[in-house]
């Protein structure tokens, strides 16, 4: 058995763990990085990656349906899975190739192989071990199920089996209305499949701004997506010709195949991290807002953690933030908490569902009812909007006579949106100062403009 000394041992090659590495090595530190699969994570291989290729195949089949409304003669013959599935695999690769080529160009070594924390800074692969003068944990997350709900891969499925269907099911319930379910409902109804989403909570997305979700579940319901609200799972049992579903009360639904999209838990179990003394709860592993474990010199980030025991966002774009800030901080720069209030958020459904900052019904709660101002302009105002067919709006929440504090936005593209939102919540911009800013004509990027000012006092395309 051979121990290998560094200054950082990172276990885990995803977003947060490949990202820690990265800028660890441009810190000047020795870096080992050990992953059991491949780089990049669930994020790259089995997440955000290839279900956005979906996503967009589905887009462009809804284009070649809707050709004629742009008075384009186009034909739509059907959908090719195995076509699908070679153009995103081709860019899950693409992107494997890149970033493998980009780790290995800063000079960290990559171990291949399952991690096992064997000591406070000493992981073991195999026969060996890699001991650093600080461990960073990253080993992500894993899709939920429910008790008495088994995955059988076939029938049965999580997003990992999703993203292999080598056929489109004719018909598909899907357990869960958050992101992850909102995003297969949007995609597979693209191609075809008639979706019904089951969703306990009141509402589709249900963290994001009540009227994000209501507008969402309008656009579902124009799109054919059936979805029940306020409905638990009691059980499913196998068909002749897929599932049937029973929800609490006695409903019951058929499909060919279950999606369940529940959400993600940590992947934390027989890791050796409590035998190490790390502080465990309910599986996530409780850092401090620097991502500090309760044991010294180890720090965790992503999916797997928890800080100060609150719920934390599991995104592929927080678990890099989270990454570079442990390395900075390891390195003993200065460094500041992340405010995940600021990070943004977006569901990439048609329409797309995009937000940062506060909640009306949050921003209520910490700033008090009478102490919040809050505006909508709806996208029939926006020219853009009009060319692509959207429908939708931006919603401003913002302190009276003080900076915005949530944007949320519903529409065709408006992901591509939340940044300049990100920099208005994060920099404490006031309403005047955005509206003072000139934004291209014709962009769906006016409409931010176009809400601060009617937020300002001065609407411009505003019908009363």
């Amino acid at each position: 058995m051979a121990d290998n000394q560094s200054d950082l041992v990172v276990l885990g090659g995803g977003s947060g763990g490949y990202a820690a590495a990265l800028r660890a090595a441009e810190l000047g530190k020795s870096v080992v990085l050990i992953e059991k699969d491949k780089v990049g994570g669930t994020c790259l291989h089995r997440g955000c990656i290839p279900t956005k290729a979906l996503l967009h195949a589905g887009e462009i089949a809804d284009q070649a349906r809707e050709s004629s409304f742009f008075g384009v003669n186009a034909t739509f013959e059907g959908i090719d899975m195995a076509g699908v599935h070679k153009y995103k695999d081709g860019v899950v690769s693409k992107n494997h190739k890149g970033l493998t080529g980009l780790i290995k160009s800063r000079g960290i070594e990559i171990v291949e192989g399952e991690g096992r924390l064997v000591g406070p800074k000493t992981v073991q692969v195999g026969d060996d071990t890699y001991t650093g003068a600080n461990v960073i944990l990253a080993t992500g997350s894993y899709s939920r199920t429910l008790p008495g709900l088994d995955i059988d891969g076939q029938r049965v499925i999580t997003s990992e089996h999703g993203l292999q269907l080598d056929h489109v099911p004719e018909t598909a319930i899907v357990l869960g209305g958050g992101v992850i379910g909102c995003e297969f409902a949007s995609a597979w109804t693209s191609f075809g499949s008639k979706v019904t989403i089951v969703e306990a909570l009141p509402h589709l997305v249900p963290l994001e701004d009540e009227s994000s979700s209501k507008q969402l579940e309008r656009a579902f319901r124009r799109r054919g997506i059936g979805f029940k609200l306020g409905a638990r799972f009691e059980k499913v049992e196998p068909t002749d010709n897929g599932v049937r579903v029973t929800l609490e009360g006695g409903e019951t639904l058929e499909a060919e195949v279950l999606l369940v999209a529940v959400g993600r838990g940590p992947v934390s179990a027989n890791l050796g991290y409590e035998d190490q003394g790390i502080r465990i709860e309910r599986g996530f592993v409780v850092t401090d807002e620097f991502l500090r474990t309760s044991v010294d010199g180890v720090y965790a980030v992503g999916d797997l953690i928890s800080i100060n025991s609150e719920p934390h966002l599991q995104l592929a774009h927080v678990g890099f933030a989270e990454g570079i800030l442990v390395a900075e901080h390891i390195a003993g720069l200065p460094v500041v908490p992340i405010d995940y209030a600021g990070v943004p958020r977006i569901t990439y459904s048609q329409p797309e569902v995009a937000s940062v900052g506060y909640t009306e019904a949050q921003a209520a709660e910490k700033f008090g009812a009478d102490a919040i101002r809050t505006v909508n302009y709806d996208l029939s105002g926006n020219g853009r909007s009009a060319i692509l067919n959207t429908k939708g709006a931006v919603k401003l929440i913002a302190q009276k006579d003080g900076p915005v504090v949530g944007v949320h936005i519903v529409g065709d593209r408006v992901g591509e949106l939340i940044a300049e939102a990100q920099l208005i919540y994060n920099w404490e911009a006031l309403p005047g100062e955005v509206a003072q800013l000139i934004h291209p004509h014709p962009t769906q990027s006016e409409a931010i403009g176009e809400a601060h000012l009617l937020l300002a006092g001065k609407p411009l395309h505003v019908h009363d």
